[in-house]
């Protein structure tokens, strides 16, 4: 299958180790910055293969060559208006998260992706976490009951070179702050496990620390779920010295689980009423990760392959980047107006929010 990548960051050495695990054939890399193509190349021993082409223009590189998978991985800002370029010219995608920057591009992507038949995987892979999987598992088995509550905590570090490193970090209109960037997969995880349809968020957010930005450095939110259960978000990067967890809990009538570690990857609790054999394996259940961004990117390619190869909905389709994209939203909205927040979110775009820290600003 032939794939290409726009945009070569921090996140591209996932795609291109994704890429070759699932035996894609690499056929471009796009970046508006040469160096950074050479950079993530070299990086994975691909420098000297001529048969992966460069380009700094994303629109000729799609016009020159036929692509049947694309991975956009860019500055968070232009992910919608790639897409929707693409999705025109019928290339599968994978986006990165955020899927969109406004709740009306989200819509456009599943609009037309639908249309032309193109798939659309939201990059959203601690969904095939093995933690995660085998939660998800015993949920859809019915083993928690009626569910009570859950919470997704992101306690991390971000210092100043990590912004200044990518100037787009914590600006409204290619970025968002803490938990459009750092924390919108745990909200995936805590939205879909929940029930999926949430009814009212009211939210909090602040710019404690990070008053070089223009976005929050620590967000607060509470969620109804239409199923009667309630959900908590913290997320922040204003942990010191450094990452500490990204933690998911969910509590149901027959069951408990907490998942820990820094990116939803270890069980620290699996207790159920039902208990089995098999559940003796789940507590304790590690898996050892690189870095915050998990195993999953492989797991996400080889479904998105699988899902092309049989004309089926990826496992995370656009509309789950849509879902976790409307709660990031809706929490910024309601810290503008301070008022609950109903959903689903009509006319929000992350860029409504411009000017939302300015007093902090440093002078």
């Amino acid at each position: 299958m032939k794939y290409a990548l726009i945009g070569c960051g921090r996140i591209a050495t996932n795609h291109i180790t994704a890429a070759v695990n699932n035996k894609l054939e690499i056929v471009a890399v796009c970046d508006v910055l040469p160096e950074k193509m050479e950079d993530i190349l070299t990086k994975h021993d691909l420098q000297n293969d001529k048969s992966i082409k460069r380009y700094t223009d994303y629109k000729k590189m799609i016009e020159e060559n036929e692509l049947e998978l694309v991975s956009i991985a860019t500055e968070s800002g232009i992910h919608a208006e790639i897409a929707l370029y693409c999705i025109d010219r019928g290339i599968n995608l994978i986006i990165e998260k955020p899927i969109a920057m406004s709740i009306e591009d989200a819509e456009e992507i599943i609009r037309r992706s639908e249309e032309k038949n193109v798939k659309v995987s939201a990059c959203h892979q601690n969904r095939f976490n093995l933690a995660i999987q085998q939660t998800r598992n015993a949920l859809e088995a019915g083993r928690f009951g009626k569910l009570s509550h859950g919470s997704i905590n992101v306690r991390w570090n971000r210092n100043q070179g990590y912004y200044t490193q990518a100037p787009w970090r914590g600006t409204w209109a290619q970025d968002g702050g803490a938990l459009m960037n750092q924390c919108i997969h745990g909200i995936d995880l805590l939205r879909w496990m929940m029930g999926d349809e949430v009814e009212e968020v009211y939210g909090v957010t602040r710019q404690q620390f990070h008053h070089y930005l223009e976005a929050e450095d620590i967000g607060m939110a509470v969620l109804k779920f239409k199923n009667g259960a309630i959900g908590t978000i913290e997320g922040t990067t204003n942990v010191y010295p450094k990452n500490l967890e990204e933690t998911l809990y969910i509590f149901g009538e027959n069951g408990t689980v907490k998942i820990g570690g820094t990116s939803t990857n270890n069980i620290d609790v699996w207790d159920f009423k039902d208990e089995t054999e098999a559940d003796q394996k789940n507590k304790g259940l590690e898996e050892v990760t690189c870095n915050v961004y998990g195993n999953g990117h492989s797991r996400l390619f080889a479904d998105v392959i699988d899902a092309i190869e049989n004309d089926r909905k990826p496992y995370v389709d656009a509309t789950a980047g849509r879902n976790a994209l409307e709660v990031v939203l809706a929490i910024y909205e309601s810290q503008k107006t301070g008022m609950p927040v109903k959903l689903p979110l009509k006319n929000f775009a992350s860029i409504d929010m411009k000017g939302e820290f300015d007093s902090c600003a440093e002078v």
